[in-house]
């Protein structure tokens, strides 16, 4: 498991708001703290409710909602979906599924967080 932490922008239907992110390659989901849902956007209800695991064996957090951000890395556009987890320790974690999908590759060496150039020339103008 590998990880970084760098500050994106992120943007929903009610405002934008830098926030520290964690790139963790072991989550697979990402997930954000409810504390900064409210200045973002609405939250949505999930279809089921959701227990994940977390490192305490046997101990598992109830997840109910969930949201859609746009968010920023070198100033290219992306957007995904983000588990609301209550507790959460961290602003927001990007997990492995959205890096996958949008090809996001972390440079430990420079300490840089990298998006594929192809997925940067299929932005739309």
């Amino acid at each position: 498991m590998s990880i970084l932490k760098h500050p994106l922008l992120y943007v929903g239907s009610k405002g934008e708001r830098t926030l520290y992110t964690l790139f963790d390659s072991g989550a697979n989901l990402s997930c954000i703290s409810p504390d900064f849902v409210e200045d973002l956007t609405e939250a949505q209800p999930l279809g089921r409710i959701r227990q994940i695991a977390n490192a305490s064996e046997g101990h598992y957090i109830e997840v109910k909602e969930v949201v859609r951000l746009d968010f920023y890395v070198d100033d290219i556009l992306l957007s995904d979906e983000f588990l609301v987890v209550p507790g959460l320790s961290e602003e927001i974690i990007l997990g492995a599924a959205t890096m996958q999908k949008w090809r996001i590759k972390l440079n430990f060496e420079d300490d840089r967080v990298e998006v594929d150039p192809k997925v940067a020339k299929m932005q739309l103008i």
